[in-house]
């Protein structure tokens, strides 16, 4: 249970960033809301996950991680933003290094 307490945080963070990108820095209020309960439900859902036993450590990395990487491609995708090879280097570095915490958590 712990990992679906991880992957809806994950989720809903993704979609909190996004609606804050969205909201113009907050100018459009309409996108209040959504950024708002997405990083506070996302927050609760984390917890959730750690009360379920998840390591700090591996929950907390996999969270920002896959919320950078993820991030990084919708925005690309929506609003058009850079997404280079550099960038696309670090999200696989990000990647590596949360794998390794994962690996040795065990």
């Amino acid at each position: 249970m712990s990992w679906t307490y991880l992957v809806l945080a994950i989720a809903l963070e993704i979609g909190a960033t996004t609606a804050l990108r969205a909201s113009d820095g907050l100018r459009r209020r309409a996108w209040i809301p959504a950024v708002v309960a997405g990083y506070v439900v996302s927050f609760v859902c984390l917890s959730f996950a750690l009360r379920e036993g998840m390591a700090i450590g591996v929950a907390y990395g996999i969270w920002a991680a896959t919320g950078i990487a993820a991030t990084a491609v919708i925005a690309r995708a929506a609003f058009k933003e850079p997404l280079t090879k550099t960038m696309g280097l670090g999200i696989v570095l990000i990647a590596g290094g949360v794998l390794l915490v994962e690996l040795g958590a065990h």
